[in-house]
């Protein structure tokens, strides 16, 4: 296809959730951000009005659910509804951190399960597909009745692993559910696997028990896809060097970083924490010396024009090192 087609083909529009993200995106598919004004009426409803011709075009909506997460989720249904009525001819949500994904099943009497409840939201204000990244478990691609597309961001992690945390090294997940991802990656990088056991009292608090494997003399690095308010990651890192470690980093995909998030991880004894942009930094985040932020536009751009061009996107997991 050549890039005229393309450019007339295609439109990527984005909610207000990730500017600088949905910015790198359109550089790397060397397009102009769709015009759509996404604002508030004066009572707090949002406000969606697309400037420019959809209709029959490959529309691709750029939106992560990070906070505000109510706000950033309707933002992304009213796009979603408007380019629908628009008589778009395709519509992909293209939702870097999907939240509310850690309600994903019932663990208490009487809980949602609000990973379906966002899938069928999304079903039913008329995406066709979705693009998203590192879903808190793999499991929700079943909650939707359209397809899926859950890229990793192992391309962009164990590269900078490799290259930065090289000597004798050990992957430790933060909680069971976090078992497999920190498995794929110990394996890749040929490193022993740990495992925090760990007791969460409440939602956004947990402490961290006991450490399953060996760490004694060997430079770790704890392996998550998401980390909200810091606790959980603290209280493993203190472990991990109470069990002799040389020291301890952390991988994650999704930085919510809310509440004393920012505070813990300045006062913990991590080295180094590594995060993905799927969510903007605060400026509190970005003065945090211990925190490395990496690129996953590139990723998304080739994901979005091989959906576009009715390409396979198998070959994005592969990691170049």
């Amino acid at each position: 296809m050549n890039a005229a087609m393309m450019n007339n083909n295609i439109r990527i529009l984005a909610g207000n959730s990730n500017p600088e993200l949905v910015s790198k995106i359109c550089e790397q598919l060397s397009l102009p951000l769709g015009e759509a004004l996404v604002t508030t009426f004066s009572d707090g409803e949002i406000r969606v009005e697309v400037s420019e011709n959809v209709r029959g075009r490959d529309i691709f909506i750029i939106q992560s659910v990070c906070p505000p997460a109510n706000r950033n989720l309707m933002e992304l249904l009213i796009m979603i509804d408007a380019v629908k009525r628009a008589s778009a001819r395709r519509i992909t949500a293209v939702i870097p951190y999907f939240g509310y994904a850690r309600q994903d099943r019932k663990v208490h009497p009487r809980v949602p399960i609000t990973a379906k409840l966002v899938a069928d939201l999304l079903s039913t204000a008329g995406a066709h597909r979705v693009l998203t990244m590192d879903l808190h478990v793999g499991q929700i691609q079943g909650f939707f009745d359209i397809p899926v597309d859950n890229l990793y961001a192992s391309p962009i992690m164990i590269p900078y692993i490799k290259e930065n945390f090289q000597d004798d090294l050990a992957i430790v997940s933060p909680d069971a559910g976090g078992v497999p991802r920190a498995r794929a990656y110990a394996k890749r990088l040929a490193a022993t696997l740990g495992l925090i056991d760990k007791r969460r009292d409440a939602p956004g608090k947990a402490k961290a028990m006991n450490l399953i494997g060996e760490v004694m003399g060997k430079e770790v690095v704890i392996m998550d896809d998401i980390i909200d308010t810091g606790g959980t990651l603290s209280e493993a890192s203190r472990v991990i060097l109470q069990q002799g470690a040389r020291n301890v980093n952390a991988c994650c995909t999704h930085a919510v970083l809310s509440g004393p998030a920012v505070q813990r991880v300045t006062e913990s004894p991590l080295n180094r924490l590594v995060v993905t942009d799927t969510i903007p930094l605060s400026e509190a985040a970005k003065q945090c010396p211990k925190i490395v932020q990496r690129p996953v536009a590139h990723l998304f751009a080739q994901a979005i024009l091989r959906i576009h061009q009715e390409d396979s996107i198998s070959s994005l997991f592969e990691i170049q090192f």
